[in-house]
């Protein structure tokens, strides 16, 4: 098919980065490139829940470090989220439906071959250390991303 699809994830919502990871998993299986571009709160879903550190991080990036979600399954809901309850809520009715959860789709992405793309200056501004990312993460620069989504021919932004 020889189609490229690209996708911008600033969102650090359970529901969005589910929608995204459907998108990126079904244009695999249609046989068309994709790329992922994690900004801010977007790096939260490619946290590596057991690499989290604080170590050689300053005040302030160890204070946000524990506010923000530490991978994939923190990730608060973009509405209803109820202190929790709905995302719960949303966690049994996709149990129900025999859906894959939001970690199964990530893992199936990384499978698929999707290239998952971390923003330099959002790794930077946020403390985030490149060892605390998922493996297949690279960081880059905005521009860099930039060129990869001309290069598409669809871009997402989420």
């Amino acid at each position: 098919m020889n189609k490229k699809m690209n996708l911008l994830m600033f969102s650090g919502d359970y529901d969005k980065a589910l929608a995204a990871l459907i998108l990126a998993n079904s244009a695999r299986e249609l046989d068309v490139d994709v790329t992922m571009f994690f900004a801010f709160w977007g790096l939260c879903l490619v946290r590596d829940p057991e690499k989290v550190t604080s170590e050689d991080k300053t005040v302030y990036e160890k204070m946000f470090g524990m506010a923000t979600p530490k991978g994939p399954e923190e990730l608060p809901l973009s509405r209803m989220n109820m202190v929790g309850l709905g995302k719960h809520m949303l966690l049994e009715m996709m149990e129900d439906e025999k859906a894959p959860s939001l970690t199964d789709f990530l893992n199936g992405a990384r499978k698929k071959g999707v290239k998952f793309y971390g923003c330099k200056l959002s790794v930077d501004v946020m403390g985030f250390k490149k060892e605390e990312l998922l493996p297949e993460v690279q960081i880059i620069t905005a521009k860099d991303y930039l060129a990869d989504a001309l290069e598409s021919d669809m871009q997402l932004f989420i």
